[in-house]
Parts: C-alpha cells; sequence; structure tokens
C-alpha cells in the first residue's frame, strides 16, 4: 500500500514523503491516525494544495516542543512510593504515575510521551526517564523515588 505521509512519522519518513507500508500498518495506524492518506491521483493534487498549511502546522508543534524540553531540561521529579528494607517498591512507578506528577509540577505531559524502556520502575534510587515530546525532541529528566515513612 502506498501512502503519502501528512506528518513525520518516526522511523518511516516525514511531511510528503510517499512511502510504501503494509496494508495492515497503513489501514489500521496511519489512515485512522490522519498521519497519511492513500496515495491516489485525487490526494496527490490535494495533498500539494494543503502542503504549506501541514508544514506550517509541523513547524509550530516542533517549535511548542521545543520551548517544552527546555522547560523539563534541568527538571527533577521526586516521588514517594512504599518499599521495603532493601529498597524494592511493593508495587512498581509507571508511566501513568510519572505523567500524572509532572502535570502536578506545572508540565504538561501525556501518558504516551513517557518512555521507560526498561519497563516500570521497581526500585528506590534515581532513574534517568526520556520524554518523548516530539518524532525530532526527546528530553531526559531524572525521577527520584523515595520510600515513604
Amino acid at each position: 500500500m502506498e501512502v503519502i505521509l501528512l506528518q513525520k512519522v518516526a522511523n518511516l519518513g516525514s511531511i510528503g514523503d510517499r512511502v510504501k507500508v503494509k496494508s495492515g500498518y497503513g489501514r489500521n495506524f496511519l489512515l485512522p491516525s490522519g498521519k497519511a492518506t492513500v496515495a491516489t491521483s485525487a490526494n496527490i493534487a490535494k495533498f500539494e494544495v494543503i502542503r504549506a498549511d501541514l508544514e506550517k502546522k509541523a513547524g509550530a508543534e516542533l517549535t511548542s516542543a521545543t520551548a517544552r524540553a527546555e522547560s523539563l531540561k534541568e527538571f527533577r521529579l521526586e516521588l514517594k512510593a512504599k518499599a521495603g528494607n532493601e529498597g524494592k517498591l511493593f508495587g512498581s512507578v509507571g508511566t501513568a504515575d510519572i505523567a500524572d506528577a509532572l502535570s502536578a509540577a506545572g508540565h504538561a505531559v501525556e501518558r504516551a510521551e513517557v518512555r521507560l524502556p526498561e519497563g516500570p520502575i521497581r526500585m528506590v534510587g534515581e532513574h534517568a526517564v526520556t520524554v518523548h515530546l516530539h518524532a525530532d525532541v526527546d528530553v531526559q529528566i531524572t525521577v527520584v523515588i523515595a520510600a515513604e515513612d
């Protein structure tokens, strides 16, 4: 299936690229989420008309993400959780917990933007967490997990 990308998609391409993707990926993800449209002659002509608007919108999103990254650059998030004597947490701290705590601290972050490649945090201490704000903008923050008294 050949599609035209309407926005930058990681590991696939940027605005206006015509790429071949598996039909399931196109039908189930790219088309419903508005990231792409089927590459027909009518859609190609329609895309060329709205290309400038899409690129302007993408530039604004990148600027916004960069500003959000600057505000998070040196940020340290401190969370308290129940833990045993050896520092192992009863339960875990996941992406939703981190996103909620960041939002409470005044940084608007969605759950999907928090990346924990090694899975949920299960130990007390300092942990590096990546916040993926845009396809081109990632920022590392430090999350400190302390044991509740």
